[in-house]
């Protein structure tokens, strides 16, 4: 596994947390102190920042899972990938998009700039 691999594994590990606590715990792992997350919904900076924007799609979308579509692919500290917000009850992903996020010297993340593919019909 490449360290782009296992950044984007830690990156979903984030987005896929249960708990408040499970959910500290992998944004820390996963995101340096200071990191930066942008996409056309959100735009914050910090643990903290991260937690409120993750928490709140997920409960946006209770019974959803964030999924990788295909495979990362990066060069120097960039990484790009896919990803669907999947139903665990009937595999129906009504929201699609792709990230590009820096690395860090230590493997964790330092930004992510999101873009929004699909999204559910108002």
């Amino acid at each position: 596994m490449t360290a782009y691999d296992e950044a984007v594994q830690r990156y979903f590990a984030a987005w896929n947390a249960e708990s408040a606590e499970q959910l500290a715990e992998a944004v820390a792992a996963a995101f340096t102190e200071d990191a930066g997350y942008t996409d056309p919904l959100a735009a914050v900076r910090g643990h903290d920042g991260l937690v409120a924007v993750i928490d709140g799609a997920r409960q946006q979308f209770p019974g959803f899972a964030f999924r990788p579509h295909g495979s990362p692919d990066g060069h120097h500290d960039l990484v790009r990938f896919g990803w669907e917000l999947v139903s665990v009850a009937d595999g129906s992903a009504p929201v699609a998009g792709f990230d590009v996020i820096t690395l860090a010297e230590d493997g964790r993340i330092s930004s992510v700039s999101g873009f929004l593919d699909r999204l559910p019909a108002a």
